[in-house]
């Protein structure tokens, strides 16, 4: 009997066009850092952006580079953390006219449209939605069912406290990032280096910060090292950064069939954060506009019955 995950994969490959726009998908830090950035090491610095970040529950952001398996992309979203919600709009350059997708998450329902979805399949709407949808948690609990690269469903927030765990990070030079004097950090940053950082973390808050930065991590699939840049204002606040490495190989294969595996594409992707905490609101596609993708499903397999 054919699983209904795999139902859904199935109905998922017949309504996008572009086969989908994504892949099957060290230390401690400061607490008590000095408050002038200006004053800081480069650790007391990064790590006074990663407290401060706590006081996020909106942001609109920009994302560009290159994500394995999706080549390179350009995206603008928008979420807010109180209610959950998320809005994207993302394009992948190797896919021409069939690469723009725009994706929504509210109230555990994932919605897409866009050109990469063929509207042929829907009975001519524009729209599908998938439930249960989670985005922005952890690698475990993120559920875009595939169509959003594993790096990208990441929350930018915990993304960007990553650099925390780094042992090498170091001051590069003031740099201006979207009209904005900001300070430019660089490191270097392992998942044995984050598990450390974890389990030295000073306090309770400390080490649920290093919990969810370790999960995000694990998100990126990154192989051994990932090298990452930070761009801080004048405020100590995080304005944009940067992650790149190389990612681990990726299990394909049919059912049935011997595993294989897919080696691992580089990572390089840049988040620009836009505005922070100015208020969001995604709305629902029309109902009349959306076609449910389990009742796709459901027909692929009446169909082949």
């Amino acid at each position: 009997m054919t699983s209904p995950r795999r139902l859904m994969s199935a109905a998922f490959a017949v309504v996008l066009l572009a086969g989908g726009a994504a892949a099957c998908g060290e230390g401690s830090e400061s607490d008590s850092a000095p408050e002038d950035p200006a004053k800081m090491t480069p650790r007391a610095a990064v790590a006074k952006a990663a407290t401060d970040s706590e006081g996020i529950t909106s942001l609109r952001y920009r994302i560009t580079g290159t994500v394995p398996q999706t080549g390179r992309l350009e995206a603008e979203a928008s979420m807010s953390t109180e209610p959950p919600v998320m809005s994207m709009r993302l394009t992948t350059a190797d896919h021409g006219e069939n690469g723009r997708l725009e994706v929504r998450f509210v109230d555990e329902v994932m919605y897409a449209g866009g050109s990469a979805v063929d509207s042929t399949k829907l009975d001519g709407k524009s729209w599908f939605s998938a439930r249960p949808a989670v985005w922005g948690r952890g690698s475990a609990d993120n559920n875009s069912y595939r169509l959003l690269p594993s790096q990208v469903e990441g929350n930018p927030v915990v993304q960007s406290r990553i650099l925390t765990a780094s042992k090498d990070v170091r001051k590069i030079g003031a740099e201006t990032v979207d009209g904005t004097r900001t300070v430019h950090y660089r490191g270097t940053v392992t998942r044995r280096g984050m598990s450390a950082a974890r389990d030295a973390a000073a306090n309770k808050a400390a080490r649920e910060r290093q919990i969810e930065s370790l999960d995000q991590f694990i998100a990126l699939r990154i192989d051994d090292t990932l090298t990452m840049d930070l761009w801080i204002d004048d405020a100590g606040r995080t304005r944009q950064f940067r992650m790149r490495g190389d990612t681990r190989a990726t299990p394909s294969g049919a059912e049935g069939k011997p595993l294989e595996f897919i080696d691992g594409d580089p990572l390089d992707m840049t988040v620009t954060f836009l505005e922070v905490n100015q208020p969001v609101t995604v709305e629902t596609p029309p109902s009349e506009d959306t076609a449910d993708i389990a009742a796709l499903a459901d027909k692929a397999q009446s169909a082949g019955d």
